[in-house]
């Protein structure tokens, strides 16, 4: 039997779970449960990160100790995962004991073995990234993501010769392709080691930071975030929460989900300290990318937010799965709004496989009371069982190559072609023919076929709206992959002869009226949760500050511009220099801080991006810049504004 190993970051304990923290979780969950389905054995850990310099300063605005701050949004976190069915089989947190030990062992081996040593070092320290800042990242002499100014700090710390292993670590991605998908990750991976590696900061002084996992060989210190945090992926299985080592049989296949935002602390960072550690490096890093979200026309005041257990209550967590995995290619940045969420589940679910099953069972309850028996199939049914061989032969390479929208897709093709083969056959009319019951069976029986195997294909995605359909159809064969998939899909293996009451609403229509109320409703407690939180990071919207009158805003020129260059700023850690066609003589330069987001500057060539035209220019160190890119940004990720479609280089924007 196979054994898999998922994990999601351990999330930080700065605020409550929302939406990017729902994805990556749930996407864990989804996996779990389709590898077991299919016959492997596997294990899920999730967690949360709770050492660092921002956890003292919020603990300190409440009055109340870092211990005290992290159990309550710890505890969020986990209870949160309960009330919507996430699957975890461990819950680590960084100041468990079994941890922390694990921490400072690894830290002693790689001491020892001379791959850490000590220096001194001067520079400008931001809190709210937890790190050195170099001159050229700074804007205007403050942090670009914070909009402070970094504290002038002059200490000694320990650092981790992370340089060493470059040519290893490049080795390995080169002889191992798939290693990080997808594959344009990779490649930014590679493109980012064409520089040399710089050594890793891995303590910070106690007189300064005593909230950590204390140094094994000096007690002066304690370690830095990351060689802390990421250990959590091997003391979690060396030590699980029941005191049990499932190192030897889950680690050859650990899989790291993660957002594309650490993607170098995952890709560089974490295989380094493995080498050091001389643990084996894990099996895959699957990356993907960020959910934005768009304003929703029927509802301009819920923010950026959204509250799984909040959701789960209104709308379901279940129906906003299924459409996080269908709209997102993984990989790919995608996008949420409640109008896109309310006309996929409306077209998908209860129009689609909700009325299927209505349809048929309501009929079959009315003309049959149980389930028909088999009956021998015609070329009636002869295109739905080529699509259900389909799709069924597609499934499993679909979720392990992550192409969920893909899988999901399929079921919905399948669903498609028999709601076509129902109005076709028409069952109403067959049920006024008494000579024409065996055929009214097996249309009726082909269609419910339909809605069990789609169940079933689905289960990983909507687990308990799956299992209530199966429930409800008699299926009582365990999806834990003590029955093989092929068996659980084959298709015509519907029991005869199960009851069928008139079937429940699964998927109720979501009509304008009713999601105005909902939304209202949701916008109501969003702002109670936020008034009531303790935690000052938990804030929905935030203040608008510095407002401006409809005549300052039409000063600013915003003009549509492509980017035809793209190069790395060399002593500029943050900075790109792009060169930008905004349908003028010639192109103008602009500088960029958008370098740690974007590690391979040439995925930007060609991108029609949003450009404020007007601005005075600029001289920095660097060269003349002239103009803007707007970019989002949010939860330390940043994406560039770009276009689609027919806009063209000097387009206003407006």
């Amino acid at each position: 039997m196979k054994s898999v190993y998922f994990t999601t970051p351990i999330y930080y304990v700065n605020a409550e779970p929302h939406m990017g923290h729902l994805y990556t979780t749930a996407l864990g969950d989804m996996l779990k449960r389709y590898y077991q389905m299919t016959g492997s054995s596997v294990y899920y850990q999730t967690g949360t990160d709770e050492h660092g310099e921002k956890i003292v300063e919020s603990s300190k605005k409440l009055n109340i100790s870092p211990k005290e701050f992290c159990d309550k949004i710890s505890d969020k976190f986990r209870s949160t995962w309960d009330e919507i069915n996430i699957n975890y089989d461990d819950f680590i947190r960084t100041t468990d004991v079994r941890h922390k030990l694990f921490v400072q062992s690894i830290l002693k081996k790689v001491y020892e073995k001379g791959d850490i040593y000590f220096d001194e070092y001067t520079g400008k320290y931001c809190v709210g990234c937890e790190r050195y800042l170099t001159d050229t990242e700074l804007i205007d002499g403050k942090c670009p993501d914070h909009q402070t100014v970094p504290k002038e700090i002059k200490e000694a710390n320990y650092f981790f010769k992370m340089s060493k292993y470059q040519d290893s670590l490049i080795k390995h991605i080169e002889d191992n392709p798939e290693w990080i998908r997808p594959v344009r990750f990779k490649n930014e991976v590679l493109s980012f080691l064409k520089q040399p590696l710089s050594d890793l900061c891995i303590s910070r002084p106690k007189s300064r930071l005593e909230w950590g996992i204390e140094l094994p060989f000096d007690d002066k210190f304690v370690t830095y975030v990351w060689f802390d945090a990421l250990l959590n992926y091997v003391s979690g299985i060396k030590e699980t929460s029941k005191g049990d080592n499932i190192f030897d049989e889950f680690w050859q296949g650990c899989n790291h989900l993660i957002a594309k935002d650490i993607l170098k602390t995952h890709a560089i960072y974490w295989p380094t300290m493995l080498m050091s550690a001389e643990i084996p490096l894990f099996n895959q890093l699957d990356v993907h990318g960020y959910w934005m979200m768009g304003e929703s026309k029927m509802s301009k005041s819920l923010g950026n937010v959204i509250r799984p257990s909040t959701f789960d209550k209104h709308f379901g967590i279940e129906n906003l799965r299924y459409f996080l995995f269908k709209e997102m290619k993984f990989g790919s940045d995608s996008s949420f709004n409640y109008d896109l969420f309310i006309e996929r589940y409306n077209s998908d679910l209860a129009n689609g496989l909700g009325n299927l099953l209505s349809r048929n069972a309501g009929l079959v309850a009315k003309n049959f009371n149980t389930i028909p028996a088999k009956v021998a199939l015609t070329c009636d049914e002869e295109t739905i069982l080529k699509i259900h061989s389909r799709i069924v032969g597609d499934y499993k390479e679909n979720f392990e190559t992550r192409q969920f929208s893909k899988a999901i897709e399929d079921v919905m093709t399948l669903i498609s072609a028999t709601d076509k083969y129902i109005t076709l056959m028409e069952p109403w009319k067959l049920a006024k023919d008494p000579g024409k019951k065996d055929q009214l069976a097996r249309v009726l029986r082909c269609g419910l076929e339909v809605v069990r195997v789609s169940a079933v294909l689905l289960s990983p995605v909507m687990p308990q709206k799956a299992g209530a359909i199966l429930d409800y159809l008699g299926e009582t064969r365990p999806l834990d992959g003590t029955v093989s998939f092929e068996e659980l899909t084959a298709f015509d293996s519907l029991k005869e002869g199960v009851e069928l009451p008139k079937p429940p609403q699964f998927f109720p229509r979501f009509d304008s009226v009713r999601v105005e109320k909902i939304l209202e409703e949701m916008e109501q407690e969003t702002k109670t949760v936020s008034t009531e939180t303790d935690s000052p990071e938990t804030r929905v919207i935030e203040p608008i500050k510095d407002e401006i009158t409809i005549d300052d805003f039409l000063k600013v020129q915003f003009k549509v511009g492509e980017i035809i260059e793209a190069h790395h700023v060399e002593g500029a850690q943050k900075l790109l220099r792009l060169m930008v066609d905004l349908g003028e003589e010639n192109p103008r330069q602009i500088f960029a801080g958008i370098k740690s987001h974007y590690m391979d500057p040439k995925i930007l060539l060609g991108e029609k991006v949003m450009v404020a035209a007007n601005l005075k220019p600029r001289q920095m160190k660097f060269g003349l810049s002239e103009g803007m890119i707007l970019a989002a940004s949010g939860d330390d990720r940043l994406a560039v504004a770009t276009f689609k479609g027919s806009a063209k280089p000097g387009d206003k924007v407006s």
